[in-house]
């Protein structure tokens, strides 16, 4: 569309004012193409024909919608008064003072402190992108610091504005802002290092001007190092142009450096004595301004501040004395009397107490001083001329000194600053803090406004080249046509100063002349430049002045001083005297050739009074306008390496009036600052951007309904666009946003406002006809009826008369008299019938009733009989039950003596290994001695001749062998005898083994199936053996026939070995009396097993039954109906019993199957040794028939058949084995019986109370006899197979082979049965858990039965004391298992809460008892340790943490459940009263144990928000709960481009779940309930409060819409709470700030009662948060309105009575003070069990 067409009646325009600079105005009357005038009407309503040229119309208003954006580029119109109404908006009416341009955030002073700069707002901005939160210091630091980590780039942030625009402040808040989120871990506190360095570098470099009470003297670039960890390792800092002239001069109401008025204000210190100071009034340096004091700045307390930094830097009490010692000496300097003596001459007394007072603190000759402060030394090729000075001079030379000396100290103190923030690790990256110094211009300019003036030139130049190139950038990554942006180049006035023969450098040319002047200087000023460069003027009033065309405005410069000021000389025999100073510092400042205070050097060099020749002079001609330009030219070079962020600091007024907007001033300072270029390189191109997504949200009420029916959302905004805006040239489309030129936007929101406008007509016209036609229907039925009313009595009237009356009365009586007649004989008739019916019914129902009687009476004593044979019947099985259980018991005892003697088995294995070991060392010399034989037995025929000689030598060597073999056999004797003597060992411990034979065996028949496997393998070794035999037998006839000189012997040889095999053979026939044996011992063992079997299946049988009548023997909805809903869980916490016993019975089952895996081992362990002394025994018989010797064939006989005898003798010693198990047994089955009589005298009085049967004690007492009669029988039957496999066993066995093959099956059945018995551990184990579990529930039903009927029943003796004893090396096993190694994740399920507490309390109680304190106090500390540091290894794990502290929290209330004290013990059940500890107080640990669950209680709170906090500020504010009621911003948010929205989607669910699992976690752990509610009170605080911190630093999100999304919001939060019945947790109150923050966005704003009301109701928001939220409301449509700033200095008096806190923010961090509650256990420490996943078998209950 044209520019014209926006210019119509109703539309508002800017016009200069010549007193606000631009004033608003609405356009009267259309304007027309060609009219020369504008109908404008004014806001005072006055109206004005404004003069207008078609090429230059007016700027046109920004909507009231688009004011007070957060970015001024995001306006619709970018101009001037745009920019300044839209600041004047946030500054002065909203009280806002940061706002974004562009890149630049302008930060306005506000002349107040204000509570926007805490470490809560710190947090708040932390993490955050640029665009989401409201424009603030910290916004930009944040982004700095974002983009050195994220793109590992340096940063630099450039502070600048006029003096007292607060720039020193914004530096120090963004250097605050980095040492807060990058704090490191070490103990060197560099943050609070760097940030120390700003109170000094004021004090010695800030003073009080007319503009600003702390101005910064000097520029000064803070470059803040970091590590690869992102965290400050180090700083290092640079200055530029210090004002050295302060020193000597103040202009009228201002100061001199601010360290000087601390000196004097502490002058009266003792260690500042001998300073011999006075106050700053006796001083000329400190007394020019005319006034002393800052108001409200305490000098004297600012000095210890300064003292302190020094100190945190680390620089000593000597080097800071040293440091106050040269300011002392140039205050007294500076009271040097200088008195004039003629007219050319001056002198100085040596006796001025000043200079005395001076010379002694720099260590200065007196005299020398004197004579050159007013003298002055000419150095010629011939000749040196002292030539006196005048005063004047001597004055000028004096100040000079002054100077010099004060920028030598100034140096040193930054190079000493560096040196204490140097890091000796390489730096990653760093961050620039650059706080320069603003254009300046005043009425006289000379040559510091011109060096400060040119660094702003090249400031700005870098900066305008750095908003090209981003806007050059953002079209690029959209994809949109570059078109080259026309915007201004200030690079002719650089030129014009620094370039070749440029204004600096003529400067310069002329401070190398000895006569040089500043008026010959300019003069070649303006033969060079005048009428040749349009950027340098000479004014028309003056000859001493010039005047530059600078980027932001002319400025004049006054010539005067500028040569001066650029040599800065001091004269060199003053500074050869301080050279030789006697103070240490003084000398070193003044040496030839100083190392630099800073990167640059200093910037004042020393210089004569007149150009000498010199051989040396490159020093000496430096000038401060040279060094200047050089550390400027490094800036650039430095800023230019980095990626800049800007800071413009505005100064509102010049009256330091807080919120006062002077829009002159501001003007000015915009123009020279950049933001206005910024604006127009904006404005140049597209400057309001807009997503697609937020362009379809705001304007999809614009789009058609065919369009909206388009799925791609982008190709519906392009065609809205081409349909809207006919001028594609007005916009353009990028990647993801939509580009519009300047005033579309306000032009699409114009038709998007007359769209609404035209509905709400169409809406206002249709509920308008509705009211009315309403409202005429219930009129016209108002009517009706009235007109019915009138003409029915009109009727009325006209019909009834008198003799009507009297015949209608006639007719009523006849009726009466009739009705009356009929009734009654109609009642008589009823009546008599009634009475017939009831007598039938009465009868029938009370011979029913007889019936009912007689029939209850019978059932009463059938129930009687019945219930008394149940009760017997129960007790019986309870008594069985009882035994078994002792039966159990003592097999588990069985079971490890059985543990032991497997330990001493393997021991015997491994001796039998070493035995194995020596015999084949034994057969290796055997085989070489065969070697040898066999060598000699081939080379006989050869050497027959010599056949007698080999003869003698072989019978030799044969002897020899014999001799040998002899000793080998006495080896192997002395080696069985061992073996023998072990084997008698083993044989005896598996003799003790079997007595504790227990019968429970249920695999008999894969036994049998390998014995007689076993026994078919022996037999063919046997065979085998037998087939070898004779095969030896053959080789020893084939050597008899070769061997001719020995066949007499080989033929008895063979004769005797024919009678061994005979032998054999017969005992080979014998294998099949053993068979027989071996049978009939396998029908002992089936029957055995049989037995075992039927006791097992009787046991099953009778546990079955006593649960079944425990269950069966109340009435199970009278018992529920006692029972309470924790009664009832603990009753059958684990699911049903049978259930769980059936799985019992699965894992008994895995388990044989592993033992039985373990027994196949060990009998495949026996069967190797067997093999291996069997094949020594082969090999030593194969050894001597290889000799054949017949000697040593008869003696290995003969020696096998003694080992084989003495292996048959152990055969007795079996029968009386098997005797002793019978023993055993009688005495097992004697004390099952002992056992059972006890336990049923503990079961008697529970059972007998439950069942109110007293009376039947005598019945129970002959059960108890028919019991004891049916074991008897069951014991003869093993009785007699023991004797039968005794009477088996007599039968003699001679062969080894037989003796081996029984020791083997006595070692099979020894395994078979420790096996056996650790499944009947197992079981046992099982049973003794469903045990304890019914005894609970009995426990539980005897307290129910005790409530409901008053009853208190005797305690009787418990079985358990509640203890577990364990020995005190186990106790570091105790903690590793218990606590260190315990993971709560499932393990909390199955078991009660605190169990390892209630563990570690039975283990105290055992201490106690022993009266052990060691051992207690041993404990104690091991198990706080131990708690200590699982709590520290898992500090992040919240379910570690919520199961340690629900421990702690048990842990104590056990030690003071039973403590003893009367408090505590109130709540303790008689039995729990006697389990008190005895011997020892344990307060102290108690307070420890309360410590240390604080401690977990923070951090599981901790890791809590943690967790909950980045998901609190998406769900709670920007996540839109309410569909259809949009929060969004009518305005195009333009986000920074460098700024990654990296958000996650989370919304109120994301929240709620969060919660939930809180929730459910610290039930699980069983946390106590008072601490859950605690727990959730804190974390709902937590949403509290960042919601509304968040809320209060973010504008866009202060609306009427965004308070009902909050308020929807609360109300899930409450729902939550009623579902987890958490109402009484207090969690609702600490919502109650963010519900009146939200009720206030949605209250109406406008009159006084409305802010009574706000004053009234918002109670629990400080005034300072409701006045912030008042200014920050923000309509999100034209229908809205403002919040009048009267309304808001209403509530802002209204609330100026209430004494709240000042803070903006709440504290997040902030913890409600925790209480952990005493709840008394219920659960009975004699009752508890040890689960096995705690692998704590070491501990033993007692």
């Amino acid at each position: 569309m044209a520019v014209a067409e926006l210019y119509m009646q109703y539309n508002r325009v800017w016009i200069p004012d010549p007193e606000e600079v631009w004033k608003s105005a609405e356009i009267a009357k259309d304007y027309k193409v060609g009219d020369q005038v504008l109908r404008l009407l004014l806001e005072d309503g006055t109206e004005l024909d404004y003069p207008v040229d078609p090429e230059s119309l007016p700027p046109l208003r920004n909507p009231d919608i688009l004011v007070g954006e957060n970015d001024l580029t995001a306006l619709s119109y970018l101009h001037e008064p745009a920019v300044l109404h839209n600041l004047r908006i946030r500054f002065a009416e909203s009280k806002l003072i940061y706002t974004y341009s562009g890149i630049i955030l302008v930060a306005m002073n506000p002349y107040k402190q204000l509570p926007i700069y805490g470490d809560a707002i710190i947090h708040a901005y932390s993490g955050q992108n640029m665009g989401d939160m409201d424009p603030h210091i910290f916004a930009v630091a944040e982004e700095a610091y974002k983009q050195m980590a994220r793109n590992n780039r340096n940063q630099s942030i450039i502070v600048s504005g006029e003096s007292g625009a607060g720039k020193t402040v914004s530096a120090r808040y963004a250097m605050r802002y980095f040492a807060t989120v990058s704090k490191s871990n070490s103990n060197a506190h560099v943050e609070d290092k760097v940030l120390a360095s700003n109170p000094i570098t004021e004090a010695v470099g800030n003073a009080k001007t007319t503009r600003n009470d702390n101005s910064s003297r000097f520029g000064k670039y803070t470059e803040i190092s970091f590590d690869e960890r992102n965290q400050i390792i180090g700083a290092n800092m640079r200055t530029y142009l210090l004002e050295k002239s302060r020193v000597v001069f103040q202009s009228e109401n201002e100061r001199n450096y601010h360290i000087f008025y601390q000196l004097c204000a502490s002058a009266q210190q003792s260690e500042f004595k001998h300073l011999k100071l006075g106050s700053a009034e006796e001083f000329n340096y400190t007394r020019m301004g005319g006034n002393t004091v800052i108001e409200g700045v305490d000098d004297r307390a600012d000095m210890v501040q300064t003292q302190k930094t020094f100190t945190l830097l680390g620089f000593k009490k000597d080097f800071q004395m040293d440091v106050f010692k040269i300011l002392a000496a140039i205050l007294h300097l500076g009271n040097v009397q200088v008195t004039t003596v003629g007219n050319e001459r001056s002198s100085v007394s040596e006796d001025d107490s000043h200079l005395k007072v001076f010379c002694e603190l720099l260590g200065l000759e007196i005299s020398k001083v004197a004579q050159w402060l007013c003298n002055r030394k000419i150095v010629t090729s011939s000749e040196t001329v002292v030539k006196p000075m005048t005063r004047p001079q001597a004055i000028n030379a004096r100040d000079a000194l002054a100077k010099k000396i004060y920028a030598h100290l100034f140096h040193f103190i930054v190079e000493r600053i560096n040196q204490a923030l140097h890091f000796s690790g390489k730096q990653h990256t760093f961050i620039g803090v650059l706080d320069i110094y603003g254009f300046e211009t005043f009425d006289v300019n000379s040559f510091e406004q011109f060096c400060i003036n040119y660094a702003n030139e090249k400031l700005q130049q870098q900066f305008n080249l750095h908003v090209f190139k981003l806007e050059q950038e953002e079209y690029m990554k959209e994809d949109i046509p570059w078109t080259l942006i026309d915007f201004y180049d200030n690079q002719p006035v650089i030129d014009l100063i620094e370039a070749k023969m440029g204004i600096l450098e003529l400067l310069d040319e002329e401070c190398l002349l000895p006569h040089g002047t500043d008026e010959n200087w300019l003069q070649k000023l303006y033969n060079n430049f005048i009428n040749k460069n349009s950027l340098f003027e000479k004014p028309r009033m003056s000859n001493s002045s010039f005047i530059i065309q600078h980027f932001a405005d002319k400025v004049e410069y006054q010539c005067e001083g500028f040569l001066e000021k650029n040599r800065d000389t001091v004269y060199d025999m003053l500074v050869e005297i301080l050279r030789a100073s006697k103070f240490h510092l003084c000398a070193t400042f003044f040496q030839e050739s100083p190392a630099p205070s800073s990167p640059f050097g200093a910037m004042i060099t020393v210089k004569s009074a007149k150009q000498v020749i010199k051989p040396n002079t490159k020093h000496f001609r430096t000038t401060v306008g040279n060094k200047f330009r050089s550390s400027l030219y490094l800036l650039m070079e430095t800023l230019n390496a980095t990626t800049p962020h800007y800071v413009r600091c505005i100064k509102p007024n010049d009256e330091k009036m807080p919120f006062e907007f002077d829009s002159k001033r501001i003007v000015q300072q915009l123009r020279a600052c950049g933001v206005l270029e910024t604006i127009h390189i904006s404005a140049q191109s597209y400057p309001s951007r807009w997503t697609y997504l937020e362009f379809y949200s705001r304007y999809g009420i614009l789009m058609t309904q065919q369009e909206l029916s388009l799925s791609d959302k982008k190709e519906v905004c392009k065609v809205v666009l081409h349909r809207l805006i006919q001028d594609s040239n007005q916009y353009q489309f990028g990647r993801t946003k939509i580009f519009f030129r300047a005033g579309q936007v306000a032009y699409l929101e114009k038709l998007r406002l007359d769209k609404l406008r035209q509905d709400c007509i169409v809406i206002q016209k249709h509920v308008r006809g509705w009211l009315q036609r309403k409202k005429f229907l219930r009129e016209r039925q108002a009517a009706l009826t009235i007109q019915q009313y009138f003409r029915g009595q009109q009727t009325v009237r006209k019909a009834i008369t008198a003799t009507a009356l009297k015949e209608a009365w006639a007719a009523i009586v006849l009726q009466k008299h009739c009705r009356g007649y009929l009734v009654r004989n109609l009642y008589q008739l009823i009546r008599v019938a009634t009475i017939t019916i009831q007598a039938h019914t009465r009868g029938f129902l009370a011979r029913r009733r007889y019936r009912k009687l007689l029939q209850e009476h019978k059932a009463v004593i059938l129930q009687k009989y019945a219930r008394a044979w149940l009760a017997r019947r129960r007790f019986q099985n309870i008594r069985r039950f009882v035994l078994n259980i002792q039966l159990t018991y003592r097999v588990q005892r069985l079971q490890k003596k059985l543990e032991d003697q497997s330990k001493e088995n393997h021991g015997l294995v491994e001796k039998l290994t070493s035995l194995a070991a020596l015999r084949v060392g034994d057969l290796e010399k055997v085989q070489k001695l065969e070697a040898e034989l066999e060598k000699a037995a081939t080379h006989r025929h050869s050497y027959e001749e010599k056949g007698r000689k080999y003869r003698d030598t072989v019978e030799e060597r044969l002897s020899k062998l014999q001799k040998h073999n002899a000793e080998l056999e006495l080896q192997r004797e002395r080696a069985e005898q061992k073996l023998q003597e072990k084997s008698e060992e083993l044989k005896e411990k598996m003799d003790k083994l079997t007595r504790q034979l227990f019968d429970d065996v249920q695999k008999e028949e894969q036994q049998r199936l390998l014995l007689e496997k076993s026994f078919e393998l022996k037999i063919q070794a046997y065979e085998k053996q037998i087939e070898s035999l004779r095969e030896e037998i053959k080789s020893l006839k084939d050597e008899r026939s070769q061997l001719h000189h020995q066949l007499e012997e080989g033929r008895a040889t063979s004769d005797s070995l024919k009678g061994e095999v005979a032998q054999l053979s017969k005992q080979a026939k014998t294998i099949s009396e053993f068979e027989k044996e071996i049978e009939l011992l396998q029908a002992q063992k089936i029957d055995v097993e049989k037995l075992v079997q039927s006791q097992k299946r009787e046991m099953r049988e009778r546990m079955s039954e006593v649960t079944k009548q425990l269950l069966e023997s109340y009435d199970i909805e009278d018992v529920k109906s006692r029972f309470s809903v924790e009664d009832l869980e603990h009753l059958n916490e684990d699911g049903e019993l049978w259930f769980a016993y059936e799985g019992l019975k699965k894992a008994t089952r895995v388990l044989e199957s592993h033992f039985q895996s373990q027994k196949d081992c060990y009998e495949k362990e026996i069967e190797g040794l067997n093999f291996k002394v069997v094949h020594l025994s082969q090999e030593i018989n194969h050894l001597q028939k290889l000799f054949r010797e017949e000697t040593d064939i008869n003696e290995s006989i003969r020696h096998e058949v003694t080992r084989l005898t003495s292996e048959n003798m152990m055969i007795p010693d079996f029968k009386q084995q098997i005797s002793e198990l019978e023993r055993q047994k009688h005495d097992l089955e004697s004390r099952l019986k002992e056992q059972a009589e006890k336990i049923e005298g503990k079961l008697e009085e529970p059972f007998s109370h439950l069942n109110r049967v007293r009376e039947e004690e005598g019945m129970q007492g002959k059960a108890l006899e028919a019991q004891s009669q049916v074991h008897p029988e069951g014991k003869e039957r093993p009785m007699g197979k023991s004797q039968e496999s005794q009477e088996a066993i007599k039968f003699p066995k001679k062969q080894p082979e037989a003796e081996e093959e029984v020791e083997s099956i006595l070692q099979q059945e020894a395994s078979r049965l420790s096996l056996e018995n650790r499944d009947l551990e197992e079981e046992l184990d099982m049973k003794d858990r469903m045990i304890r579990k019914l005894q609970d529930q009995v426990k539980t039903l005897t307290k129910m039965i005790e409530k409901a009927n008053n009853v208190h029943l005797p305690s009787g003796s418990k079985e358990y004391l509640g203890m577990l004893e364990y020995k005190k090396e186990d106790e570091a096993k105790l903690i590793q298992n218990l606590i260190l190694d315990l993971k709560p994740r499932g393990v909390v399920v199955n078991m009660i809460p605190g169990l390892p507490a209630h563990i570690l309390f039975m283990c105290v109680r055992y201490a106690d008892s022993l009266n052990d304190a060691n051992m207690l106090k041993s404990l104690m500390n091991s198990a706080i340790n131990g708690i200590k540091h699982v709590v520290k290894e898992h500090f992040e794990d919240l379910e570690m943490l919520s199961f340690w502290l629900s421990n702690t929290c048990h842990f104590l209330n056990c030690l003071k459940q039973y403590s003893g004290e009367e408090e505590f013990m109130k709540y303790n059940s008689p039995q729990q009263n006697k389990n008190c500890l005895n011997n020892f107080d344990l307060t102290e640990y108690r307070q420890i144990l309360s410590d240390v669950a604080i401690r977990i209680y923070h951090q599981f709170i901790i890791v809590m928000e943690n967790n909950l906090q980045p998901i609190i500020v998406p769900g709670m504010l920007e996540y839109e709960s309410l569909q259809g009621i949009s929060g969004l911003k009518p305005t195009g948010f333009r986000k920074r481009s460098s700024s990654i929205d990296d958000t996650d989607a989370y919304t109120m669910t994301s929240i709620l779940q969060q919660l939930s699992y809180f929730y459910s976690t610290m039930c699980q752990n069983g946390l106590d309930p008072e601490i859950v509610r605690q727990a959730v009170k804190q974390l709902f605080y937590l949403i509290g409060a960042v919601t509304l911190n968040s809320l209060l630093l973010r504008k866009d999100m202060c609306s009427c819409r965004k308070g009902m999304q909050i308020r929807c919001n609360i109300s899930f939060l409450e729902e939550w709470l009623k579902d987890k019945n958490l109402q009484n947790s207090l969690a609702k109150e600490t919502l109650e700030p963010l519900s009146q923050a939200a009720w206030l966005l949605q209250v109406k704003k406008t009159t006084d009662s409305d802010a009574k009301e706000i004053s009234q109701c918002c109670t629990s928001l400080s005034a300072v948060q409701i006045i912030k939220i008042l200014n920050s409301y923000t309509p999100i449509d034209d229908f809205e309105k403002r919040v009048n700033p009267s309304f808001v200095r209403k509530v802002q008096a209204l609330l100026n009575n209430r004494g709240d806190s000042s803070q903006l923010m709440l504290d997040t961090k902030y913890l409600f003070q925790v209480t952990f509650p005493f709840t008394a256990s219920p659960h009975a420490l004699e009752m508890t069990q040890i689960p096995s996943s705690f692998k704590l078998g070491f501990l033993r209950r007692l």
